[in-house]
């Protein structure tokens, strides 16, 4: 790792989590106009497209809102003073009830006809080169929610390749701990990328910590976790008899296809064909033999 210098003081914001969730907070208000707001003066949008709030995930949010507090702000609106409704968030905001906060640190927009002009300002943040992966992140999220914007669209706005975009928003998918650890610089945005390709947070978490402890490098990190993959017991699948039906099926399709047809069947009864193919003249071949 290029950056070695304050590891220890890493290790231990980020995993003693002592009186860090503020400064962690302020750093990654990207965009600037952040503030606390009172939970009772916000209104949830009634309109909200997600009705459904897993109860699980938003276990999880509490527990880390808990530990850290709630380190991405909330987009509001001020419909009439000291009255705010919900753009963005409204998880972060349930689950800061939960937790048994009287505040959540909020992005206010008060003009009726913004969104350009928040447009405009977001993309000029993220041009800053100032600007930490994770402050890149949280602006991109912030045009993808408030300004409706797609990846591709956003990808535009910013000058970037789609999958640069991709990847600075699944950094938000991270542990807190990695996104604390990527903010302050103990890791590169490379580590954070390939921790994420390990699908359990413990897993997660003790990578990182080893990470920072030995200062290992992304390559080294890969190995790391290809070795994990290596070694997890693989799953024998008990390969399932069709029935004379489907047998029959695929014998008839070879003679239509003349390649090789595969039929595949999940327990419920559902499935798909799967006719191999290895050029434009095999389709057109199997096109002639269907007429």
């Amino acid at each position: 790792m290029s950056k070695t210098t304050g590891l220890g003081k890493g290790l231990n914001a980020i995993f003693d989590i002592e009186n860090v969730s503020n400064a962690a907070r302020k750093t990654m208000k990207a965009g600037g106009g952040g503030t606390e707001i009172e939970l009772e003066k916000i209104v949830v949008n009634q309109e909200q497209p997600r009705k459904i709030f897993d109860n699980e995930s938003l276990d999880e949010l509490c527990r880390s809102i808990e530990r850290l507090g709630v380190i991405q702000p909330i987009t509001v609106k001020e419909i009439e003073p000291d009255k705010y409704f919900i753009i963005s968030g409204e998880r972060r905001f349930r689950a800061s009830i939960q937790a048994g906060l009287k505040t959540i640190p909020a992005y206010i927009r008060t003009v009726k006809d913004d969104g350009q002009l928040l447009e405009m300002a977001l993309v000029e943040n993220i041009q800053r080169e100032e600007l930490s992966p994770m402050e890149i992140a949280v602006t991109m999220q912030r045009l993808v929610e408030e300004c409706a914007l797609t990846q591709e669209q956003l990808a535009d706005r910013v000058g970037k390749k789609r999958s640069t975009v991709a990847n600075y928003l699944r950094l938000l998918k991270s542990p807190i701990e990695v996104q604390l650890a990527l903010n302050e610089n103990v890791i590169s945005m490379g580590h954070a990328r390939a921790l994420l390709s390990l699908t359990e947070v413990e897993e997660q978490l003790k990578l990182l910590k080893t990470t920072i402890e030995k200062a290992l490098s992304v390559r080294q990190i890969e190995d790391v976790i290809q070795k994990m993959h290596e070694d997890k017991p693989t799953k024998t699948v008990e390969k399932v008899e069709l029935p004379p039906l489907f047998t029959e099926l695929t014998e008839k399709l070879k003679v239509v296809a003349g390649e090789k047809v595969t039929i595949k069947r999940n327990a419920r009864g559902r499935g798909k064909i799967i006719i191999n193919f290895n050029s434009d003249s095999d389709i057109e071949r199997i096109i002639n033999n269907l007429k």
